[in-house]
């Protein structure tokens, strides 16, 4: 399967998670990973699930480096009804008003422009002590093994 990974960031904990995703799956995957600022929605139409992992900052808002994608979706209104994402969040608990609401806010503006989204959004609670890695891809293997079991039955 082809998995694109997309991270925004903003002190490099997503982009290591990306990396460390696509370490562990690349054996059995075709991974490619991007940072969103080099991501606009034209790029969004291959076949292959898309797997964005946003932090969140300020008030809950996502990255700085998800403006350019943001307006471009918003302006553009694309139809991204062939696309499927999974979402994985990062933030901290210590923040509970606005816990992981980057990732959040990055899965409604997908979904309103019509993608699917695929499993239940991951999350990561940087007050817990675990490393971010150890949460991200335990979860993607599920929602991966989620997903052949479900082709299977077609």
């Amino acid at each position: 399967m082809k998995i694109n990974i997309v991270y925004a960031t903003i002190l490099g904990t997503s982009q290591m998670v990306a990396e460390d995703l696509e370490d562990a799956l690349s054996n059995n995957h075709e991974v490619d990973v991007r940072d969103i600022l080099n991501v606009g929605s034209g790029d969004l139409g291959e076949e292959a699930l898309y797997v964005f992992i946003s932090s969140t900052t300020g008030h809950g808002d996502m990255p700085d480096s998800t403006i350019d994608f943001v307006k471009d979706v918003t302006d553009t209104k694309p139809d991204l009804s062939s696309l499927n994402f999974a979402i994985f969040g990062l933030g901290d608990q210590g923040y509970a008003d606005t816990f992981n609401m980057g990732s959040e806010k990055l899965a409604e503006l997908l979904k309103g422009a019509g993608a699917t989204q695929v499993g239940e959004r991951g999350l990561f609670d940087a007050s817990t002590g675990d490393m971010p890695e150890d949460i991200a891809i335990p979860w993607l293997e599920d929602i991966l093994s989620g997903m052949s079991t479900l082709a299977e039955a077609v």
